[in-house]
């Protein structure tokens, strides 16, 4: 589990193609303080485990369901990367409850800036805004953010200046792919009302 605030920006240094999966290596340092083979780290959002590690690099696999729902598939050497370490019981909650689990891959449709924020639209994938609702909160590319406004296939975030400098968002441009992980707490809340939830009556 993750919280959606962005540790480091990484580079991805190799990409080894496996015929049905890749392997990445990723150059960072804050996250690899204390990073051992197992243990999990968010990139642009999608939970990947360490599978090696040396000082300045670490190594994941990511196979074809993860290529084939998230715009990792599109990974090159030199691309910048967001990273964020699993959460601890001592974890401060920044953000919101992030399992590191892409729904889908949306795309920059428009970026509005101003003196002191920037206004960016982003396109939804079919089904996901039931899930949506102005000022709550959705992950992008890893992102904590919070929803400005959302329509049936587009919604809004207001990104600050930190945010801008330090994750990838300051970057992203239109037309660019980007990871989206809506609120699981909203999914658990649909199939409950559905009755999904409810044990068969013995």
């Amino acid at each position: 589990m993750f919280t959606g605030i962005v540790e480091e920006l990484g580079t991805v240094a190799g990409i080894e193609q496996q015929g049905d999966a890749v392997r990445l290596r990723i150059e960072a340092a804050r996250v690899l303080a204390d990073a051992a083979p197992g243990d999990s780290i968010a990139v642009n959002g999608c939970c990947l485990t360490v599978a090696a590690r040396d000082q300045d690099t670490w190594t994941a696999d990511v196979m074809q369901e993860t290529l084939d729902r998230t715009s990792l598939a599109g990974a090159g050497r030199g691309d910048r990367v967001n990273l964020e370490r699993a959460v601890t019981p001592s974890t401060r909650l920044g953000g919101h409850i992030v399992q590191g689990h892409v729904d889908g891959v949306g795309t920059v449709l428009r970026r509005e800036p101003s003196e002191h924020w920037e206004l960016v639209t982003v396109a939804l994938p079919a089904g996901l805004a039931r899930y949506l609702v102005e000022k709550g909160s959705i992950t992008v590319d890893g992102v904590s953010l919070t929803v400005v406004s959302v329509s049936e296939d587009s919604f809004t975030v207001s990104l600050i200046p930190e945010t801008l400098a330090r994750t990838t968002l300051g970057t992203r441009a239109v037309g660019d792919p980007v990871n989206l992980e809506v609120d699981v707490l909203a999914k658990h809340v649909e199939k409950l009302l559905a009755g999904g939830g409810r044990e068969e009556e013995r």
